[in-house]
């Protein structure tokens, strides 16, 4: 497996379909790109395999998106070694004692799998559930 640090636009949408997820234009998909603050991206053969997107304000807000494994690869460690990734690029910015929230939103099922790297379910007896909001839902 070869990790780097950007997908192409065509790729990063060949990746929503393979997974099942909604299709976006060119336009919102390279904007979508070209706002994250960090790409982590899986190839195997120099093809995209995997994908993940961090998004942030610099500050201690963090929130990984678009965790994405094709599913001819799923369950061979690739979203594991992005979560990693995506992690130490967080962690690399942060100077010694900074705290960061790092937020994400799993699909159904997968949860037990973000469990794993540290991530603990909303609601508990410290925060509340997490809400979301989709306008011009696709």
């Amino acid at each position: 497996m070869q990790w780097d640090e950007q997908i192409s636009i065509e790729e990063y949408r060949r990746l929503r379909r393979r997974v099942g997820w909604f299709d976006m234009e060119e336009g919102q998909a390279g904007r979508c790109l070209a706002g994250s603050w960090a790409v982590v991206c899986a190839r195997a053969a120099g093809a995209a395999v995997g994908v993940a997107r961090v998004i942030g304000d610099g500050g201690y807000m963090a929130l990984i998106a678009d965790v994405m494994v094709d599913p001819d690869w799923q369950g061979r460690s690739v979203g594991r070694g992005l979560m990693e990734r995506a992690l130490a690029r967080i962690q690399d910015q942060l100077s010694p004692g900074q705290p960061v929230m790092v937020n994400l939103m799993s699909v159904p099922g997968r949860e037990g799998f973000y469990e794993q790297l540290g991530f603990v379910r909303r609601p508990n007896e410290h925060d509340g559930a997490g809400l979301a909001l989709w306008l011009g839902r696709p």
